[in-house]
């Protein structure tokens, strides 16, 4: 994928182009980066072009003073039009699903299709347990990557894999892009009820379900596609909340097959 940049809505933005024809909107979750949707956008080229975009105060994409669900999704159709890529089908792993299914209620113009991985329509309490990770006492900087990571994991994280696509060596040592304190607001930010921006919208929608996830309960899940006309649920034994981590084939064939 080549990375790109535009300014949105006075943000510099960094985002990720897989090249290809139909584009794909692709909305990374908190702690992401654009490249983790490397894999699917070669599965799917060169039918589908897959916009990656990193959203603000992400991968090298500028931090904001706001992080509020709202301006995420005015990022997001900002972004879409300065590029003239709307309608296109949008794609959202967890807060990046909820930004998804939020800009498709908003913004009916810019969706023509959804697709929500683990993004779930309620998040807090007591469905969703612990709907913010607390990183602020996270290692700021280590003498190598592999320091980082034992700093990480020795928080109670078992594997920190995910978080270091987020690593970058800077003169200091080791660290990661995103900003620890950000983070946490941004998730706060959250927390809340969205059942209505979920139910907001009549686009064809794929709902992508791991059922060992710890963000979005499967029963949740379930309701999320009863309770929304045209919604197709796919639930992935086996896998937890970053499906397109644990089976990526898989995952990319079901987003192939809805996109087809």
């Amino acid at each position: 994928m080549i990375e790109r940049s535009a300014t949105v809505r006075g943000l510099r933005l960094a985002w990720l182009d897989g090249g290809g024809d139909v584009p794909v909107l692709a909305l990374h979750g908190h702690f992401g980066r654009g490249r983790c949707f490397a894999p699917l956008a070669a599965a799917l080229a060169p039918r589908h072009r897959v916009i990656a975009l990193e959203q603000r105060g992400h991968g090298h994409s500028e931090r904001a003073e706001s992080y509020g669900p709202d301006e995420y999704v005015a990022d997001a159709a900002a972004f879409l039009r300065g590029l003239g890529a709307g309608p296109a089908a949008v794609l959202g792993h967890s807060m990046g699903g909820v930004v998804a299914f939020r800009l498709a209620a908003r913004h009916p113009e810019l969706v023509r299709a959804l697709i929500v991985e683990e993004g779930g329509a309620y998040n807090r309490p007591p469905e969703v347990p612990n709907p913010v990770l607390d990183v602020r006492g996270w290692p700021r900087r280590a003498a190598t990557l592999d320091g980082l990571r034992r700093g990480i994991e020795a928080q109670g994280i078992p594997d920190a894999g995910y978080f270091l696509e987020s690593a970058v060596e800077r003169p200091d040592g080791w660290g990661l892009l995103f900003d620890h304190d950000d983070m946490v607001a941004s998730q706060e930010a959250l927390v809340g009820d969205w059942w209505d921006d979920w139910t907001g919208s009549d686009c064809p929608a794929l709902l992508v379900h791991g059922t060992e996830s710890f963000v979005l309960p499967t029963a949740m899940a379930r309701e999320m596609a009863a309770r929304r006309p045209g919604t197709v649920l796919r639930e992935f034994g086996g896998c937890g909340h970053w499906v397109h981590d644990d089976a990526p084939e898989a995952f990319a064939e079901v987003v192939r097959e809805f996109l087809g």
